[in-house]
């Protein structure tokens, strides 16, 4: 590889996370755990922290100073990550506690007033629970048909079974962007295509997307897309639902309460415009002004910057991986430039549990994944009860791989010795 630790993006970003500079078990900790959830950098952590020192009080409810800071810079969060998306209003950003609050919020709000028995709602056999369970609760709820793609050779979406179980039936398509665990990159903006030309609404899971490459919700035209604000270097207990204008306001209010309403009678209700209509209760307001911190912090590296780094590591990653005899590497290989997949990978090494994998390069100072990521579906379909899984992100370095890497062997060669 070309690139070297001076001229990284890493090299310029690190300071930035305090967490990355400790040492686990006495060794330096190398966080390869990243798909699970991304670190804070420091802008973030100060967000949260302003808050609380400074403007702390509650958003909308009061005309008080405090009051009109917290607002103000809660509703300036959601304008901060409508432009990330680009989303054509700021009211088609409804902030949930997570992506799959966000998927539920559709599931409850549309679902259960436009599906009916025999209805057809395509899935991918690749998803994350989380896209899948509040599918099969609706499917429960209404008597709709649940369907599946397939991978195809290469474990990648296998576009013609889709187009094979498209139909005047399909009402919903609900698929991953990126996968989790196979890595794979889904051809989100024609599946998008295909499935409305037979007037089936479409809802993305960006999770493993958002946080890497530019995502452009106009451009791939969705009907609805999620993300996590944890996996893009925001806190936990902060996402956000994307919708389309006209569709959010056709859809009923998902929870009950304050907030949420426009005026209220004994005997019934009636509700606030968007986004509020979708936001009951007193809302996680620090953890939303820290997301826009994150978007902030994001947007002045450049996604297209973030993106063409992770390839480079990608790249490597798998250059190193792949001259490891005993790996099982899952989803599709990139190309050599890093390009065509996640920066990612899930694998198995022969015999070797994964959780034992895992619990000697903790030893080492190295957080690696260690189960089945929330897919235990997928990885029933790959024939692999579990996998590890090392995942990069911006502040990784090629000396953390090759770290990784020599420890990987190391237990490998351990585990051998142990078994024969």
């Amino acid at each position: 590889m070309t690139f070297t630790q001076e001229k990284t993006l890493a090299a310029q970003v690190r300071a930035d996370f305090p967490i990355l500079h400790q040492e686990i078990h006495g060794k330096p900790l190398v966080y390869l755990d990243n798909a699970a959830t991304s670190q804070k950098p420091v802008a973030v952590l100060n967000a949260l922290q302003h808050y609380y020192q400074h403007d702390n009080a509650n958003v909308h409810r009061g005309v008080h100073t405090l009051s009109s800071r917290a607002t103000d810079a809660y509703e300036g969060a959601r304008d901060k990550v409508a432009n990330f998306v680009n989303a054509a209003s700021r009211q088609e950003i409804i902030y949930t506690r997570n992506a799959s609050e966000a998927i539920n919020l559709v599931a409850y709000a549309w679902g259960n007033s436009n599906l009916q028995r025999g209805d057809e709602i395509i899935l991918s056999v690749m998803e994350h629970h989380s896209n899948l369970i509040p599918w099969q609760l609706l499917a429960q709820r209404t008597g709709a048909v649940l369907k599946f793609v397939e991978l195809t050779e290469r474990q990648e979406f296998d576009l013609e079974h889709f187009k094979s179980l498209l139909s005047d039936k399909t009402k919903l398509v609900s698929v991953v962007h990126v996968s989790n665990t196979l890595g794979c990159i889904n051809p989100v903006k024609e599946i998008v295509e295909l499935a409305h030309h037979y007037g089936a609404k479409v809802l993305i899971d960006a999770c493993q997307s958002v946080p890497h490459m530019t995502v452009d919700v106009q451009a791939m035209d969705c009907d609805w897309l999620v993300a996590s604000g944890h996996k893009m270097c925001a806190p936990t207990g902060i996402g956000f639902l994307y919708g389309k204008l006209d569709l959010l306001r056709s859809m009923p209010p998902f929870l009950g309460g304050g907030e949420m309403i426009a005026d209220v009678f004994f005997d019934h209700s009636t509700y606030a415009d968007l986004p509020h209509k979708f936001e009951a209760g007193t809302p996680a307001i620090a953890e939303a002004i820290a997301l826009g911190a994150a978007v902030d912090y994001l947007s002045s590296l450049g996604m297209d910057k973030i993106h063409a780094y992770e390839a480079e590591l990608t790249a490597y990653l798998f250059q190193q991986l792949q001259q490891i005899p005993e790996l099982t590497l899952y989803g599709p290989k990139p190309d050599s430039k890093g390009e065509g997949r996640a920066a990612l990978s899930a694998f198995t090494a022969g015999s070797v549990h994964p959780h034992d994998l895992s619990t000697i390069l903790d030893q080492a100072g190295i957080a690696i994944r260690a189960g089945h990521h929330c897919t235990q579906p997928l990885h029933r379909h790959v024939g692999a009860q579990s996998t590890a899984r090392a995942s990069l992100y911006f502040y990784n370095t090629r000396e953390e791989i090759d770290t990784f890497i020599a420890s990987l062997k190391e237990a490998i060669e351990f585990f051998s010795g142990i078994f024969g």
